[in-house]
């Protein structure tokens, strides 16, 4: 599966002749991480790529080499799985490169593959560990039981990243977790977003009117969906929510005592869901994200983003010109923005969206790998 249009080997020129190992946690129906990774794939398509495991719905071109938690099943649980993911790190193969490049949001950048006197060990982080250094961003770790088992791991998590050799961040938001979770620094190299497939919309998608509010992304207590919901009830408007996931039947409940229009779009294949941005009158962003791909594809269509003033938004939006960041969740103070994006040109929104296309992200790849590895 290739997501980028780059020039071939631009970012491979750096590795030409080194073994490579790439790593990644999980691999999950593609989501953000999951088009990093494999737009790093194409950048060193010799390298061979390891992963926890690949859920049964995920589909990808080329060989995922899986750890020892794939045969396990542990799989079908992340929460349970966590604690032993460093030690699946460490015990992933016995083979040896010359460079390991690890994705992570979890526990990847802990792998240790090969002589640690001569292997070069970089790690693109999506986040240090929600779960564990996170949890008021993520409900999911809130848990308090959770509080000794997050301590260990958090130490664990330091002590077992020693040997990254160099960092890399997917916003500055990261980039400042990392300072503060493990006390190093970090390059700044945002994901790669197809924003000329969205832009490139037919003619007939694109003259379609904009006509609801859109929410987009899997459905999980920390994208507060519920709140959008709200939102749209406040300023009156139908709301069209895409995405999927274990929250749908709460999110239906509550549609359903609403006085506007709520229609849910379960996994729409990526056709729609250019359809679905480019019909929008603007897309709801009410969390908290570390960099947030989601919010670029709606600019690449046009449309502005009305969210909060935290996390990837502050790097992917410009308030008054592609949308509007409030701070705070009380759904009556999104309905001004909320009109007031709807009188913004969209070729504003469009022209920030290209700050980040997958060319951008394999230049910039390309120049980590030359002075890092």
């Amino acid at each position: 599966m290739s997501l980028t249009s780059s020039t071939p080997g631009q970012a491979l020129r750096p590795l030409a002749g080194r073994s490579v190992a790439l790593v990644h946690e999980w691999f999950g129906a593609t989501g953000g991480s999951e088009q990093v990774f494999l737009s790093m794939a194409d950048a060193v398509p010799h390298a061979d790529r390891f992963v926890l495991w690949k859920d049964d719905d995920a589909t990808v071109d080329g060989q995922l080499r899986q750890s020892w938690l794939a045969g396990t099943p542990l799989r079908r649980s992340k929460a349970l799985a966590l604690p032993l993911m460093p030690l699946a790190w460490r015990t992933l193969t016995r083979a040896t490169y010359d460079v390991v490049i690890s994705s992570s949001h979890a526990f990847a950048h802990t792998v240790k593959i090969g002589d640690p006197g001569r292997t070069r060990h970089l790690s693109y982080v999506h986040s240090p560990a929600r779960y564990v250094w996170s949890p008021e961003l993520d409900q999911r770790g809130g848990n308090p039981m959770l509080a000794p088992m997050r301590a260990v791991l958090r130490a664990g998590d330091r002590r077992l990243s020693r040997h990254v050799h160099s960092y890399a961040a997917n916003s500055r938001e990261v980039q400042a977790r990392i300072r503060r979770c493990w006390g190093r620094d970090a390059r700044v190299i945002n994901p790669p977003v197809e924003v000329d497939y969205f832009r490139a919309a037919p003619e007939q998608v694109r003259d379609q009117g904009r006509r609801y509010l859109l929410g987009v992304g899997r459905w999980i207590p920390y994208k507060n969906f519920d709140l959008m919901i709200e939102i749209a009830a406040a300023a009156r408007l139908p709301l069209v929510l895409a995405g999927g996931g274990p929250e749908e039947e709460r999110l239906r409940g509550l549609a359903a005592r609403v006085d506007v229009p709520v229609e849910f779009e379960v996994r729409p294949a990526r056709e729609r869901l250019r359809e679905l941005y480019w019909g929008a009158i603007a897309l709801l962003y009410p969390a908290v994200e570390d960099f947030g791909m989601i919010p670029v594809e709606a600019q690449a269509c046009g449309t502005p983003v009305v969210g909060l003033a935290r996390g990837g938004l502050l790097e992917t939006v410009v308030p008054g010109e592609t949308g509007f960041l409030l701070d705070t969740t009380d759904p009556a103070a999104y309905v001004d923005p909320l009109r007031r994006a709807a009188r913004l040109p969209g070729a504003a929104a469009l022209a920030n969206a290209r700050r980040f296309t997958p060319q951008t992200f394999q230049a910039n790849l390309a120049a980590w790998l030359t002075d890092e590895a």
